[in-house]
């Protein structure tokens, strides 16, 4: 069975930082790009980071030089290291992964976790 397991979400206060993990069960993410992806309250899932099957990495503005996207191949696992949290940040995070050597936006991904929810409040 191909899955995405997403873990490492919780409560943390603002300034703080967590890291969440994606671990791949039935394939390979070697040749896959991956994306993570945010939904808060009310609002659509949207692309913040993302690494591609060479390793390049993305972000948006509002992640950059907060956030951190890695790859460990051998782990079969992406992480995405988040410091200085904001409250803003809250929200559900996706991993998902496109076969694919470049990233792809939400409608171009094949497989998705099912989130983990990141909390930011003092």
């Amino acid at each position: 069975q191909l899955q995405l397991v997403e873990s490492g979400g919780g409560l943390v206060k603002p300034g703080g930082s967590l890291r969440l993990s994606c671990a791949a069960s039935g394939f390979t993410l070697d040749y896959y790009s991956i994306g993570w992806f945010q939904q808060a309250p009310g609002q659509e899932r949207e692309g913040i980071s993302c690494i591609t099957s060479d390793g390049s990495t993305y972000y948006v503005d509002s992640v950059k030089g907060r956030f951190t996207i890695s790859r460990d191949n051998a782990k079969n696992t992406v992480y995405l290291q988040m410091n200085s949290l904001k409250p803003e940040d809250t929200a559900v995070y996706y991993c998902a992964a496109a076969r694919a050597s470049r990233c792809r936006n939400t409608n171009g991904m094949d497989y998705w976790g099912k989130g983990t929810l990141v909390t930011v409040s003092s």
